[in-house]
Protein backbone atom coordinates (compact mmCIF):
# COMPACT_ATOMS: atom_id res chain seq x y z
CA UNK A 1 0.00 0.00 0.00
CA UNK A 2 1.64 3.41 -0.72
CA UNK A 3 1.86 6.44 1.70
CA UNK A 4 -0.63 8.31 0.60
CA UNK A 5 -3.22 5.23 0.23
CA UNK A 6 -2.07 4.52 4.20
CA UNK A 7 -3.09 8.56 5.08
CA UNK A 8 -6.01 8.56 3.84
CA UNK A 9 -7.61 5.27 5.33
CA UNK A 10 -10.35 5.95 6.93
CA UNK A 11 -11.06 2.26 8.14
CA UNK A 12 -9.60 3.39 12.13
CA UNK A 13 -11.12 6.23 13.52
CA UNK A 14 -9.32 7.99 16.01
CA UNK A 15 -11.07 8.81 19.61
CA UNK A 16 -9.81 11.57 21.43
CA UNK A 17 -9.83 13.29 24.98
CA UNK A 18 -12.48 16.20 24.33
CA UNK A 19 -11.97 19.32 25.37
CA UNK A 20 -14.70 19.70 28.22
CA UNK A 21 -13.92 23.40 28.87
CA UNK A 22 -11.47 26.14 27.88
CA UNK A 23 -8.98 26.03 30.85
CA UNK A 24 -9.08 22.11 31.02
CA UNK A 25 -6.07 20.01 29.99
CA UNK A 26 -6.49 16.86 30.97
CA UNK A 27 -9.49 14.50 32.22
CA UNK A 28 -9.64 11.19 34.00
CA UNK A 29 -10.88 8.59 32.48
CA UNK A 30 -13.94 7.22 35.49
CA UNK A 31 -15.01 3.78 33.34
CA UNK A 32 -14.54 2.20 30.05
CA UNK A 33 -18.17 1.20 29.00
CA UNK A 34 -16.28 -1.42 25.85
CA UNK A 35 -14.23 -3.32 25.78
CA UNK A 36 -11.49 -3.75 22.75
CA UNK A 37 -13.01 -6.27 20.07
CA UNK A 38 -16.36 -4.90 21.04
CA UNK A 39 -18.85 -3.22 18.47
CA UNK A 40 -20.22 -0.39 19.40
CA UNK A 41 -23.20 1.57 17.07
CA UNK A 42 -22.69 5.63 16.65
CA UNK A 43 -23.78 7.35 19.39
CA UNK A 44 -23.17 4.35 21.38
CA UNK A 45 -21.71 5.43 24.92
CA UNK A 46 -18.09 4.30 25.28
CA UNK A 47 -16.40 5.30 28.53
CA UNK A 48 -17.13 8.03 31.28
CA UNK A 49 -14.93 10.75 32.21
CA UNK A 50 -14.27 13.54 34.45
CA UNK A 51 -12.48 16.96 35.38
CA UNK A 52 -12.97 19.17 38.38
CA UNK A 53 -16.01 20.60 36.41
CA UNK A 54 -17.97 17.82 35.06
CA UNK A 55 -18.43 13.92 35.06
CA UNK A 56 -19.25 13.68 30.91
CA UNK A 57 -20.35 10.43 28.78
CA UNK A 58 -18.49 10.05 25.54
CA UNK A 59 -20.59 8.89 22.89
CA UNK A 60 -19.07 6.92 19.92
CA UNK A 61 -19.15 9.26 16.29
CA UNK A 62 -18.52 6.54 14.24
CA UNK A 63 -20.18 2.56 14.28
CA UNK A 64 -17.66 -0.09 14.21
CA UNK A 65 -15.46 -2.45 16.16
CA UNK A 66 -12.94 -1.43 18.94
CA UNK A 67 -9.73 -1.94 17.63
CA UNK A 68 -7.72 -0.60 20.50
CA UNK A 69 -8.04 0.91 23.75
CA UNK A 70 -4.64 3.17 24.87
CA UNK A 71 -5.40 3.95 28.79
CA UNK A 72 -6.92 2.14 31.30
CA UNK A 73 -9.28 3.19 34.04
CA UNK A 74 -8.14 5.83 36.24
CA UNK A 75 -5.79 7.28 34.06
CA UNK A 76 -5.30 10.90 33.70
CA UNK A 77 -5.26 11.85 29.98
CA UNK A 78 -4.26 14.99 28.27
CA UNK A 79 -6.51 16.83 25.87
CA UNK A 80 -6.26 15.59 22.85
CA UNK A 81 -4.41 12.23 22.84
CA UNK A 82 -6.21 9.30 21.31
CA UNK A 83 -7.91 6.95 23.83
CA UNK A 84 -9.09 4.42 21.43
CA UNK A 85 -9.31 3.34 17.70
CA UNK A 86 -12.59 2.37 16.22
CA UNK A 87 -12.32 0.15 12.84
CA UNK A 88 -15.15 0.93 10.75
CA UNK A 89 -14.45 -1.29 7.82
CA UNK A 90 -16.84 -4.04 7.13
CA UNK A 91 -13.84 -6.54 7.86
CA UNK A 92 -11.72 -6.68 10.72
CA UNK A 93 -8.06 -7.47 9.98
CA UNK A 94 -5.19 -8.28 11.85
CA UNK A 95 -2.45 -6.64 9.98
CA UNK A 96 -3.04 -2.91 10.35
CA UNK A 97 -0.48 -0.75 13.04
CA UNK A 98 -0.18 2.38 14.24
CA UNK A 99 2.44 4.88 13.56
CA UNK A 100 2.41 8.13 15.62
CA UNK A 101 2.39 11.83 13.87
CA UNK A 102 2.59 15.68 15.03
CA UNK A 103 -0.56 17.30 14.69
CA UNK A 104 -0.16 20.95 13.70
CA UNK A 105 -3.34 21.69 15.07
CA UNK A 106 -2.26 21.66 18.37
CA UNK A 107 -0.31 23.95 21.08
CA UNK A 108 0.47 21.39 23.37
CA UNK A 109 1.76 18.86 21.22
CA UNK A 110 -1.24 16.02 20.41
CA UNK A 111 -0.74 13.15 18.34
CA UNK A 112 -2.82 12.02 15.17
CA UNK A 113 -2.62 7.89 15.01
CA UNK A 114 -2.62 6.95 11.20
CA UNK A 115 -3.35 3.14 10.11
CA UNK A 116 -0.53 1.45 9.18
CA UNK A 117 0.29 -2.57 11.10
CA UNK A 118 -1.19 -3.58 14.68
CA UNK A 119 2.43 -5.44 15.97
CA UNK A 120 4.32 -1.96 15.81
CA UNK A 121 1.31 -0.17 17.59
CA UNK A 122 1.24 -2.85 20.51
CA UNK A 123 4.93 -2.06 20.92
CA UNK A 124 4.52 1.34 21.32
CA UNK A 125 1.99 1.00 23.65
CA UNK A 126 4.07 -1.09 25.85
CA UNK A 127 6.76 1.05 25.75
CA UNK A 128 4.32 4.13 26.56
CA UNK A 129 3.26 2.38 29.74
CA UNK A 130 6.61 1.26 30.48
CA UNK A 131 8.38 4.56 30.32
CA UNK A 132 5.12 6.15 32.10
CA UNK A 133 5.22 3.81 35.28
CA UNK A 134 8.88 4.00 35.89
CA UNK A 135 9.21 7.94 35.50
CA UNK A 136 6.84 8.28 38.45
CA UNK A 137 4.31 11.58 37.46
CA UNK A 138 6.15 12.32 33.99
CA UNK A 139 4.08 12.10 30.99
CA UNK A 140 5.85 11.24 27.64
CA UNK A 141 3.56 11.61 24.48
CA UNK A 142 3.33 8.96 22.10
CA UNK A 143 5.46 10.90 19.46
CA UNK A 144 8.21 11.72 22.28
CA UNK A 145 8.39 7.74 23.14
CA UNK A 146 8.35 7.32 19.08
CA UNK A 147 11.62 9.08 18.97
CA UNK A 148 12.80 8.27 22.17
CA UNK A 149 12.75 4.62 20.38
CA UNK A 150 14.59 5.59 17.30
CA UNK A 151 16.83 6.95 18.28
CA UNK A 152 17.90 4.59 21.15
CA UNK A 153 17.56 7.42 23.85
CA UNK A 154 17.38 5.35 27.33
CA UNK A 155 15.19 6.04 29.78
CA UNK A 156 17.08 7.80 32.28
CA UNK A 157 18.33 10.07 29.43
CA UNK A 158 14.82 11.00 28.50
CA UNK A 159 14.14 11.75 32.65
CA UNK A 160 17.14 14.25 32.85
CA UNK A 161 15.93 16.27 29.69
CA UNK A 162 14.20 19.28 30.62
CA UNK A 163 10.43 20.01 29.54
CA UNK A 164 8.93 23.33 28.06
CA UNK A 165 5.53 22.09 27.65
CA UNK A 166 2.86 22.23 30.26
CA UNK A 167 3.82 21.37 33.93
CA UNK A 168 7.43 21.10 32.54
CA UNK A 169 6.43 18.19 29.89
CA UNK A 170 9.06 16.68 27.35
CA UNK A 171 8.39 17.71 23.98
CA UNK A 172 9.05 17.15 20.54
CA UNK A 173 11.64 20.30 20.34
CA UNK A 174 13.01 19.30 23.26
CA UNK A 175 14.04 16.00 22.37
CA UNK A 176 15.47 17.45 18.91
CA UNK A 177 17.13 19.51 20.66
CA UNK A 178 19.04 17.06 22.60
CA UNK A 179 19.92 14.67 20.35
CA UNK A 180 21.53 18.08 18.32
CA UNK A 181 23.68 18.55 21.10
CA UNK A 182 24.08 15.23 22.61
CA UNK A 183 27.05 14.46 24.44
CA UNK A 184 27.00 17.66 26.60
CA UNK A 185 24.98 17.71 29.84
CA UNK A 186 21.93 17.92 29.82
CA UNK A 187 21.38 20.95 32.07
CA UNK A 188 23.51 23.00 29.23
CA UNK A 189 20.68 21.52 26.35
CA UNK A 190 19.36 24.78 24.74
CA UNK A 191 15.07 24.38 24.59
CA UNK A 192 13.33 25.40 21.93
CA UNK A 193 10.09 27.44 23.95
CA UNK A 194 6.77 26.11 22.60
CA UNK A 195 3.84 28.86 21.98
CA UNK A 196 3.76 31.29 24.83
CA UNK A 197 0.83 31.09 26.46
CA UNK A 198 1.28 32.38 30.44
CA UNK A 199 4.30 34.76 31.55
CA UNK A 200 3.28 33.65 34.96
CA UNK A 201 5.27 30.99 36.52
CA UNK A 202 3.56 28.32 38.39
CA UNK A 203 4.93 27.96 42.05
CA UNK A 204 4.11 24.80 43.64
CA UNK A 205 1.50 24.11 46.09
CA UNK A 206 2.79 24.72 49.27
CA UNK A 207 1.41 22.40 52.22
CA UNK A 208 1.26 22.45 55.88
CA UNK A 209 1.37 19.00 57.37
CA UNK A 210 0.60 18.39 61.14
CA UNK A 211 -0.90 15.13 63.45
CA UNK A 212 -5.06 15.05 64.30
CA UNK A 213 -5.75 15.25 67.77
CA UNK A 214 -7.65 12.69 69.30
CA UNK A 215 -11.12 12.34 68.75
CA UNK A 216 -10.82 14.75 65.18
CA UNK A 217 -12.65 13.05 62.47
CA UNK A 218 -10.05 12.86 58.90
CA UNK A 219 -11.67 13.93 55.72
CA UNK A 220 -10.26 12.50 52.59
CA UNK A 221 -10.69 14.98 49.35
CA UNK A 222 -12.59 13.75 47.21
CA UNK A 223 -11.39 14.03 43.06
CA UNK A 224 -13.39 17.29 42.27
CA UNK A 225 -12.91 18.93 45.32
CA UNK A 226 -8.89 18.17 44.75
CA UNK A 227 -8.99 19.62 41.50
CA UNK A 228 -11.08 22.36 42.59
CA UNK A 229 -8.52 23.44 44.81
CA UNK A 230 -6.04 23.04 42.50
CA UNK A 231 -7.30 25.03 39.52
CA UNK A 232 -8.30 27.82 42.29
CA UNK A 233 -4.79 28.12 43.67
CA UNK A 234 -3.21 28.24 39.99
CA UNK A 235 -6.40 30.98 39.40
CA UNK A 236 -4.67 33.08 42.13
CA UNK A 237 -1.42 32.50 40.84
CA UNK A 238 -1.84 33.67 37.54
CA UNK A 239 -3.71 36.63 37.95
CA UNK A 240 -3.78 39.77 40.22
CA UNK A 241 -6.87 39.53 41.82
CA UNK A 242 -8.52 42.86 42.93
CA UNK A 243 -12.45 43.13 44.30
CA UNK A 244 -14.23 46.24 44.10
CA UNK A 245 -18.05 46.56 45.59
CA UNK A 246 -21.13 48.80 45.27
CA UNK A 247 -24.46 48.42 46.50
CA UNK A 248 -27.50 48.79 44.39
CA UNK A 249 -31.20 49.81 45.16
CA UNK A 250 -32.88 47.22 42.96
CA UNK A 251 -36.33 48.33 44.14
CA UNK A 252 -37.55 48.91 40.86
CA UNK A 253 -36.50 45.33 39.84
CA UNK A 254 -38.43 43.29 43.19
CA UNK A 255 -41.52 45.56 42.68
CA UNK A 256 -41.78 44.60 38.72
CA UNK A 257 -40.83 40.83 39.16
CA UNK A 258 -43.53 40.65 42.03
CA UNK A 259 -46.13 41.99 39.56
CA UNK A 260 -45.07 40.37 36.56
CA UNK A 261 -43.58 36.31 38.07
CA UNK A 262 -47.44 34.43 37.58
CA UNK A 263 -47.64 35.73 34.12
CA UNK A 264 -44.52 34.82 33.10
CA UNK A 265 -44.42 31.33 34.11
CA UNK A 266 -47.74 31.02 32.99
CA UNK A 267 -45.74 32.22 29.64
CA UNK A 268 -42.72 31.10 29.64
CA UNK A 269 -42.98 27.65 30.94
CA UNK A 270 -40.10 28.85 33.91
CA UNK A 271 -39.95 30.69 36.98
CA UNK A 272 -38.73 34.27 37.48
CA UNK A 273 -36.12 35.00 39.59
CA UNK A 274 -33.82 38.20 40.06
CA UNK A 275 -30.70 36.50 38.07
CA UNK A 276 -31.98 36.75 34.17
CA UNK A 277 -32.42 40.16 34.84
CA UNK A 278 -29.11 41.08 36.68
CA UNK A 279 -27.38 38.97 33.50
CA UNK A 280 -29.26 41.29 31.24
CA UNK A 281 -27.90 44.21 32.85
CA UNK A 282 -24.59 42.78 32.90
CA UNK A 283 -24.35 41.90 29.49
CA UNK A 284 -25.17 45.57 28.34
CA UNK A 285 -22.38 46.82 30.83
CA UNK A 286 -20.52 44.40 29.36
CA UNK A 287 -20.78 46.11 25.73
CA UNK A 288 -20.31 49.33 27.26
CA UNK A 289 -16.93 48.21 28.78
CA UNK A 290 -15.18 45.00 26.72
CA UNK A 291 -12.27 44.59 28.67
CA UNK A 292 -13.80 42.99 31.17
CA UNK A 293 -15.08 39.77 28.46
CA UNK A 294 -11.54 39.11 27.39
CA UNK A 295 -9.06 36.54 28.38
CA UNK A 296 -4.64 37.12 28.51
CA UNK A 297 -2.60 35.20 26.69
CA UNK A 298 1.00 35.91 27.16
CA UNK A 299 0.97 39.76 26.58
CA UNK A 300 -1.60 39.89 24.58
CA UNK A 301 -5.65 40.74 25.53
CA UNK A 302 -8.19 38.75 23.69
CA UNK A 303 -11.62 40.86 23.54
CA UNK A 304 -14.13 38.63 22.92
CA UNK A 305 -16.92 38.73 20.30
CA UNK A 306 -19.21 36.91 21.69
CA UNK A 307 -20.82 37.46 25.81
CA UNK A 308 -21.07 34.02 27.20
CA UNK A 309 -21.80 33.79 30.92
CA UNK A 310 -21.01 31.18 33.13
CA UNK A 311 -23.28 31.08 35.86
CA UNK A 312 -22.17 28.74 39.55
CA UNK A 313 -24.42 26.55 40.29
CA UNK A 314 -23.61 24.77 43.92
CA UNK A 315 -24.59 20.56 43.65
CA UNK A 316 -25.62 18.95 46.56
CA UNK A 317 -22.49 17.47 47.43
CA UNK A 318 -21.56 20.81 48.61
CA UNK A 319 -19.14 20.96 45.37
CA UNK A 320 -19.71 23.98 42.17
CA UNK A 321 -19.96 23.62 38.44
CA UNK A 322 -20.23 26.65 36.47
CA UNK A 323 -22.19 25.87 32.93
CA UNK A 324 -22.42 28.74 30.73
CA UNK A 325 -25.33 30.72 28.77
CA UNK A 326 -23.64 30.37 25.17
CA UNK A 327 -24.01 33.92 23.37
CA UNK A 328 -26.23 34.99 25.71
CA UNK A 329 -26.14 38.72 24.59
CA UNK A 330 -28.50 37.78 21.79
CA UNK A 331 -30.94 36.36 24.29
CA UNK A 332 -33.95 38.51 25.52
CA UNK A 333 -35.02 38.18 29.34
CA UNK A 334 -37.30 35.37 28.15
CA UNK A 335 -34.63 33.16 26.34
CA UNK A 336 -31.76 33.90 29.04
CA UNK A 337 -34.46 32.72 31.66
CA UNK A 338 -35.27 29.84 29.69
CA UNK A 339 -31.46 28.61 29.14
CA UNK A 340 -30.53 29.32 33.29
CA UNK A 341 -33.65 27.14 33.45
CA UNK A 342 -32.48 24.27 31.79
CA UNK A 343 -28.34 24.58 32.68
CA UNK A 344 -29.40 24.73 36.12
CA UNK A 345 -31.90 21.61 36.24
CA UNK A 346 -28.96 19.77 33.70
CA UNK A 347 -26.49 20.53 36.34
CA UNK A 348 -28.23 19.29 39.71
CA UNK A 349 -29.10 15.97 37.91
CA UNK A 350 -25.89 15.27 36.68
CA UNK A 351 -26.83 15.57 32.80
CA UNK A 352 -24.80 18.66 31.59
CA UNK A 353 -23.00 17.83 28.04
CA UNK A 354 -19.23 18.85 27.45
CA UNK A 355 -20.09 21.97 25.39
CA UNK A 356 -22.76 23.12 28.32
CA UNK A 357 -19.56 24.31 30.19
CA UNK A 358 -17.10 25.37 27.63
CA UNK A 359 -16.24 28.80 26.04
CA UNK A 360 -17.50 31.11 29.20
CA UNK A 361 -16.46 34.68 28.50
CA UNK A 362 -18.07 36.44 32.12
CA UNK A 363 -19.31 34.32 35.27
CA UNK A 364 -21.24 35.77 37.85
CA UNK A 365 -22.22 33.79 41.22
CA UNK A 366 -24.79 34.31 43.24
CA UNK A 367 -24.35 34.62 47.40
CA UNK A 368 -27.39 35.69 47.89
CA UNK A 369 -29.01 32.11 47.21
CA UNK A 370 -27.55 31.72 50.70
CA UNK A 371 -28.70 34.72 52.32
CA UNK A 372 -24.86 35.69 52.02
CA UNK A 373 -24.51 39.27 51.60
CA UNK A 374 -20.61 40.37 49.99
CA UNK A 375 -18.20 37.48 48.35
CA UNK A 376 -14.96 38.07 46.84
CA UNK A 377 -15.23 35.67 44.25
CA UNK A 378 -12.17 34.00 42.46
CA UNK A 379 -12.15 34.74 38.56
CA UNK A 380 -12.47 31.84 36.93
CA UNK A 381 -9.65 30.91 34.33
CA UNK A 382 -8.99 32.14 31.69
CA UNK A 383 -11.52 34.67 31.89
CA UNK A 384 -10.62 38.23 33.85
CA UNK A 385 -13.61 38.78 36.23
CA UNK A 386 -16.07 37.65 38.01
CA UNK A 387 -19.26 39.37 39.13
CA UNK A 388 -20.54 37.75 42.79
CA UNK A 389 -24.21 39.31 43.64
CA UNK A 390 -25.60 39.47 47.53
CA UNK A 391 -28.96 38.88 48.91
CA UNK A 392 -31.41 41.41 48.08
CA UNK A 393 -32.22 43.05 51.83
CA UNK A 394 -35.16 45.98 52.78
CA UNK A 395 -32.98 49.15 54.49
CA UNK A 396 -33.96 52.46 55.55
CA UNK A 397 -32.74 54.91 52.38
CA UNK A 398 -32.00 58.17 52.49
CA UNK A 399 -33.97 59.66 48.87
CA UNK A 400 -33.88 63.06 47.57
CA UNK A 401 -37.27 64.39 46.70
CA UNK A 402 -38.39 68.10 45.83
CA UNK A 403 -39.56 68.48 49.23
CA UNK A 404 -36.23 67.66 50.78
CA UNK A 405 -34.62 64.05 51.67
CA UNK A 406 -36.64 61.65 53.21
CA UNK A 407 -35.85 57.97 54.66
CA UNK A 408 -37.97 54.74 53.05
CA UNK A 409 -38.02 51.63 52.99
CA UNK A 410 -35.63 50.30 49.83
CA UNK A 411 -34.43 47.37 48.66
CA UNK A 412 -30.84 46.66 48.50
CA UNK A 413 -28.00 44.50 47.21
CA UNK A 414 -24.34 44.69 47.18
CA UNK A 415 -22.67 43.92 44.16
CA UNK A 416 -18.66 42.76 44.46
CA UNK A 417 -16.48 42.67 40.80
CA UNK A 418 -13.35 40.49 41.74
CA UNK A 419 -10.93 41.41 38.06
CA UNK A 420 -7.48 41.03 36.99
CA UNK A 421 -5.08 43.58 38.03
CA UNK A 422 -2.84 43.19 35.45
CA UNK A 423 -4.63 44.55 32.58
CA UNK A 424 -7.65 46.44 34.30
CA UNK A 425 -7.49 49.08 36.87
CA UNK A 426 -9.69 50.21 40.17
CA UNK A 427 -11.01 52.89 37.83
CA UNK A 428 -12.22 50.53 34.83
CA UNK A 429 -13.96 48.16 37.24
CA UNK A 430 -15.26 50.86 39.31
CA UNK A 431 -16.44 52.42 35.97
CA UNK A 432 -18.28 49.02 35.14
CA UNK A 433 -19.88 48.63 38.12
CA UNK A 434 -21.30 51.63 38.50
CA UNK A 435 -23.19 51.58 35.10
CA UNK A 436 -23.87 47.39 36.38
CA UNK A 437 -25.94 49.53 38.97
CA UNK A 438 -27.18 52.28 37.11
CA UNK A 439 -29.17 50.18 34.38
CA UNK A 440 -30.24 48.10 37.68
CA UNK A 441 -31.87 50.82 39.59
CA UNK A 442 -33.61 52.62 36.32
CA UNK A 443 -34.69 49.26 34.89
CA UNK A 444 -38.14 49.61 33.23
CA UNK A 445 -41.39 48.46 35.27
CA UNK A 446 -43.08 49.25 32.11
CA UNK A 447 -41.90 45.86 30.44
CA UNK A 448 -44.41 42.79 29.69
CA UNK A 449 -43.50 39.64 29.15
Amino acid sequence: MKTNDILHNMDLFEIKMPKLGESITEATIIKWLVREGGTVKEDDPLLDIATDKVDSEVPSPVAGRVKKIFYKENDVVPVGEVIALIDTSSTYGEDSKVSFEKSEESDTETEIIKVAGENEASQSHKVKESITKESGSRFYSPLVIQIARKENISLEELDRIKGSGLNGRVTKNDVLAYLKNRGQKVEQMPVIPEKETSTITESPVETVSFAASEGDEIIEMDRIRKLTAEHMIRSKHTSAHVTNILEADVTAIVNWRNKIKDEFEKHEGVKLTYLPVIIEAAIRALRDFPMLNASVDGTRIILKKRINIGIAVALEDTNLIVPVIKNADILNLSGIARELNRLASSARSHKLRPEDIQDGTFTITNFGTFRNTIGTPIINQPQVAILGIGNIEKKPAVLETPDGDVIAIRHKMFLSLTYDHRIINGAYAGAWLKKLADYLESFDTTRTV
